[in-house]
């Protein structure tokens, strides 16, 4: 009884919550750049209200589209980032994980990338091609440095966890590969990846409003517009969670709700509701609602979580847009050449026992 109903109040509270925790991430992202830019930015419940706008908007298949695809493929999307959410959620935790979860990770990883492709190819749409040859171009220019930097830490964490175990996020999650010269540069690698998935500025050259109307995006409209809105909202929290989880140790020694015996994701609910409770009142209250959840978030263990998302939006509100030869010779050659350094240092750092190498 007691299995069944935990299982009840896991796709009651943990999915809705992670889909909220993902818009409060997308506002994040709009509030700070936003102020980046001394701009006034949008209010606390904006992107919310986009994705429920667009839920009540009639859905137009173009004529030519591929119909079947064209309608399955923000769902395929949405539904491997929902599920490599989940996971994520469970090995923080839960402490439910298997050998080999991060391989099932990393494909995961790859789902919306694919899902946009096909979606885009299948609307027949000869903005949306462009866009379409650019993604996949975008999509073989960061996955091999991503893996490569992943093989970095399995080769660091090779010697401090039991055999197979260096292929398991629970065991990765308890190491700290970052620290070290070798997974320094495989951190950075894994973020500007991360960058180019979540297609932020340097790498949003897919989308490319001024140059394409939105690119791949461009012939989507009502619901199936908001599962596209819903998707990048939860990468913004399971991309930035999963490099926590390979490169900054996990949150396992930095929760202390858990010591109470309170869920993350509900802490986080609570969190984001005092949040609004404390700032509705303030001449300032979308600043100071930002600031509040922001240190809030940190005293729950995720600043980690914050510092990534932080680091994406600094990117992002930075750096002009790159062509896309600039991106794959970036990618292939840049940080190609950074890893393999990497993984060269972190072999002879595993082989003679150095571990700031």
């Amino acid at each position: 009884m007691s299995n069944q109903l935990m299982n009840i109040l896991f796709w009651i509270i943990i999915v809705p919550g992670i889909l909220v925790l993902g818009l409060v991430a997308s506002w994040i992202v709009r509030k700070v750049s936003a102020l980046v830019q001394w701009r006034v930015g949008p209010p606390l419940f904006q992107p919310a209200y986009d994705v429920m706008k667009l839920m009540g908007k009639e859905i137009l298949i173009p004529q030519d589209a591929q119909r079947t695809v064209f309608l399955t493929a923000p769902l395929v999307g949405l539904a491997g980032t929902l599920l490599l959410s989940l996971m994520l959620w469970r090995i923080t935790v839960a402490q439910t994980a298997f050998v080999g979860d991060i391989i099932v990770a990393i494909y995961l990883m790859v789902l919306p990338s694919l899902a946009l492709i096909l979606g885009s190819s299948a609307s027949a749409s000869p903005h949306a091609s462009i866009g379409t040859g650019r993604e996949m171009k975008l999509v073989m220019g960061y996955e091999l440095p991503l893996v490569l930097a992943f093989v970095v830490v399995v080769i660091k964490t090779a010697g401090s966890v039991g055999p197979g175990e260096q292929l398991s996020l629970a065991a990765i999650a308890q190491q700290t590969p970052a620290f070290s010269i070798s997974g320094m540069l495989a951190f950075l690698a894994a973020l500007l990846c991360v960058q180019a998935k979540l297609g932020f500025v340097p790498f949003d050259i897919a989308e490319a409003e001024t140059e394409l109307g939105s690119g791949v995006l461009m012939e989507y409209s009502g619901a199936l517009l908001a599962a596209w809105k819903l998707m990048h909202a939860l990468m913004l929290v399971a991309l930035p969670f999963f490099l926590v989880m390979v490169f900054l140790g996990g949150f396992h020694a930095t929760l202390p709700p858990a010591e109470l015996g309170i869920p993350v994701v509900i802490a986080a609910l609570m969190v984001f509701a005092g949040t609004r409770l404390l700032a509705a009142r303030s001449k300032f209250m979308d600043v100071l609602s930002l600031l509040i959840f922001i240190g809030l978030c940190v005293w729950l263990g995720l600043g980690k979580y914050v510092l990534i998302l932080v680091l994406l939006i600094l990117i992002k509100n930075t750096n002009p847009r790159l062509r896309i030869d600039q991106a794959m010779k970036f990618f292939w050659v840049y940080c190609g050449i950074a890893l393999v350094a990497a993984i060269i240092l972190a072999s002879i750092g595993y082989y003679y026992d150095i571990h700031w190498l």
